[in-house]
């Protein structure tokens, strides 16, 4: 975690600003052996691709990481792997991802036993939720995590719910939840979540964007930082980003930015007739790195579709072409 801009206003906390989640913090994939057990080395290599491209976090289990499909064996060994490797370097934050309150609760303990710096869940799923639950499920999560942060993750396609920009808010003030990842697609409703905070005055209340191709724009109207699932293959033209829009340097960021969405082209390879959208894009950013030698097998976890051997060779100019080798 780095030190977040401190928000002028008379509630402001230093101390909570300084604890503030800011930067460049990828949601990891997963790897697996052809058997598709998670492959640990492979997962070492990952880790050591993030820290070695300058990131402030890593975010485990979560979409990107197929958190939902995995076994509790399995999450346990990704865990484990990853504070391990880590070794403190950078804040490690886990996804506590599952259709119910208990379920979640269940992943949120088996993390703190790991030792993870961060939590975060989404609404419950599954069944449709109305605010009051979504309030319940938060407020009852955040009293297992202790003094460990919890963080919200917006991302209706998967959970059916947007998440009420009010009830962040309020969440936020009553320091059930630390802040908020919006994977939401809803710039709209991303800047004005910024504006919200602001007039609340909630200082130390953490928003990032899960957006790979908005990354300058939001970062410029007060996002923290952002959890890119791209990131997994270019860690360090993120940070790049990042560091460009910090430093007041719009041009490089812009150029950075532009870069990254054409490397993000790496989603579209995937014959679309056989396979979802989450299928193209994890087996694109799973392909990436087992071209760039990081990963030693492509493979994604049941149900979803593995890009081809094709696929996975149509992968390879586009990493060229962002300079990556």
């Amino acid at each position: 975690m780095t030190l977040g801009d401190p928000l002028t206003d008379p509630a402001h906390d230093p101390a909570q600003d300084a604890a503030r989640l800011t930067g460049v913090v990828p949601p990891l994939v997963t790897p697996l052996t052809p058997e598709l057990d998670v492959d640990t080395a492979s997962l070492a290599r990952l880790i050591d691709h993030q820290l070695t491209g300058g990131v402030d976090g890593v975010f485990v289990l979560g979409t990107s990481g197929e958190g939902t499909f995995l076994t509790d064996e399995q999450r346990q060994v990704v865990l484990e792997t990853t504070v391990a490797e880590v070794a403190g370097q950078v804040p490690v934050l886990a996804g506590v991802i599952d259709t119910s309150t208990a379920r979640s609760g269940a992943h949120l303990s088996a993390a703190l036993k790991a030792g993870v710096d961060g939590l975060v869940a989404t609404a419950p799923f599954y069944a449709a939720t109305h605010p009051a639950e979504i309030e319940r499920h938060f407020v009852r999560l955040a009293s297992l995590a202790g003094d460990t942060p919890l963080y919200a993750y917006d991302i209706p396609p998967r959970a059916g719910v947007k998440l009420p920009a009010s009830l962040m808010i309020e969440l936020g003030q009553r320091r059930v939840i630390a802040g908020v990842k919006d994977s939401s697609g809803q710039e709209a409703s991303l800047r004005r979540l910024v504006l919200d905070r602001r007039d609340a005055g909630l200082s130390g209340f953490a928003i990032m964007t899960g957006s790979e191709v908005t990354v300058d724009s939001s970062l410029a109207f007060g996002v923290d930082g952002v959890v890119p699932g791209l990131g997994n293959v270019d860690p360090a033209g993120y940070v790049r980003l990042y560091d460009a829009v910090a430093a007041g340097d719009l041009g490089a960021a812009r150029a950075e930015q532009d870069r990254l969405i054409r490397l993000f082209e790496i989603i579209d390879v995937a014959d679309r007739n056989r396979m979802g959208a989450s299928s193209a894009a994890l087996g694109a950013f799973k392909a990436g790195l087992y071209l760039l030698g990081v990963i030693a097998c492509p493979v994604t976890a049941y149900p979803s579709i593995p890009l081809d051997e094709a696929e996975i060779a149509a992968v390879r100019p586009l990493l060229d072409r962002a300079g990556l080798h």
